[in-house]
């Protein structure tokens, strides 16, 4: 049986320590496979920027950040990654998970890319 038009293959994303719940929580009602920190048992470690990118690399999944400084200069310096989308927070998180799903749908592949995720006026 083909895929209907509504099928649609979410990425997968890993939401660093400070990332908030409640927009991990919409961007799973919006089909996203969200693993959070804490859920990965790696919470309250104090871990550093290049490990939390290798261990979601190695579960094939973006990073999802409000960290941008420190995960951009990753970026930028080459490193190997699944994806990193870094957002200016918001105080309505639902607004934010819901900018972080356009966002994640105008482009196709995460993969090596970095996606930043505004904040509306």
């Amino acid at each position: 049986m083909p895929l209907s038009s509504e099928t649609v293959v979410k990425a997968k994303l890993y939401a660093d320590e400070q990332f908030p719940l409640r927009a991990v929580l919409q961007l799973r009602q919006l089909g996203y496979d969200v693993l959070t920190v804490q859920e990965a048992g790696k919470a309250n470690q104090a871990i550093p920027d290049e490990a939390v990118l290798a261990f979601a690399t190695q579960q094939n999944r973006a990073v999802l950040t409000l960290n941008r400084r420190d995960f951009i200069r990753l970026h930028q310096q080459g490193a190997n990654h699944a994806g990193i989308v870094v957002c200016k927070d918001d105080r309505d998180k639902i607004q934010l998970a819901e900018r972080i799903d356009q966002a994640i749908q105008a482009e196709p592949d995460l993969a090596g890319k970095l996606v930043r995720v505004q904040k509306t006026s």
